[in-house]
């Protein structure tokens, strides 16, 4: 019997990346699916390829939107029982060339769309007895990177999002993690800046899609049942330099 098994399971940016490779692990492992992307197409080919999965079109940074997500999967699948909150966007831009608007698309997709899921995802799980939330943060919600202002601050601010929710409700059977990934070998990252990044990293590699899919499969499961409001950096030892 699989881990996940006869769990249901939101994961938003699920179409590609390294939401893509814990659908997969997690379908292995027994979970129902629900994928929320903004690219219709290619969820909806994703969603058609694995046993049990629902693709929703929809943006995270609309509150009415997230909603509907939620009511589309409970409508399905009964209850929801995990959240893996990792729909985000990134843009290296030197920050006096930043503009407002830039900013603003940032922070608003990557920490103000994962308060909207979380919070979404926790009215759930209370009328559910409980649940379990992985926020994606980054290794750069820890360490600050030159041209990565909007990014650095929006994933410092998961991390402490991640903390303040796992002590809020950590007496209410839901349990809230954070995975923060280093470099890794997604579409978001372009051929010519990868050996850079490799040179970068003290493992003298990329990660791996796969490699963040069981971090995320351990903190959605039992085998993290002690453990909320912690971060997981899984950067090939970049943070420890």
């Amino acid at each position: 019997m699989g881990k996940l098994q006869g769990k249901t399971a939101v994961i938003t940016g699920g179409a590609s990346g390294i939401g893509a490779a814990t659908a997969q692990l997690f379908a292995k492992e027994g979970a129902k699916l629900v994928l929320v992307d903004l690219n219709e197409e290619k969820g909806q080919a994703f969603a058609s390829e694995l046993p049990d999965a629902l693709f929703i079109k929809a943006d995270i940074t609309d509150e009415a939107q997230v909603q509907n997500v939620y009511a589309q999967a409970t409508e399905k699948y009964g209850q929801i029982d995990i959240v893996f909150n990792n729909a985000g966007i990134g843009k290296v831009t030197p920050t006096h060339e930043l503009s407002y608007d830039e900013w603003r698309k940032t922070v608003n997709v990557d920490l103000d769309g994962v308060f909207l899921v979380a919070r979404e995802a926790i009215r759930a799980f209370q009328k559910n007895g409980g649940g379990v939330i992985v926020n994606t943060a980054s290794m750069y919600g820890w360490v600050g990177s030159p041209g990565s202002a909007a990014y650095n601050a929006a994933k410092g601010g998961v991390v402490n999002l991640t903390r303040s929710l796992g002590l809020e409700y950590a007496d209410q059977n839901i349990r809230v993690n954070a995975l923060c990934p280093g470099f890794i070998d997604t579409p978001i990252i372009p051929e010519e800046s990868k050996d850079i990044l490799k040179e970068m990293t003290p493992m003298k590699r990329l990660g791996q899609s796969e490699e963040m899919a069981k971090a995320v499969l351990f903190l959605a499961s039992d085998d993290s049942s002690f453990m909320t409001g912690s971060s997981l950096v899984v950067d090939g030892g970049y943070t420890a330099q």
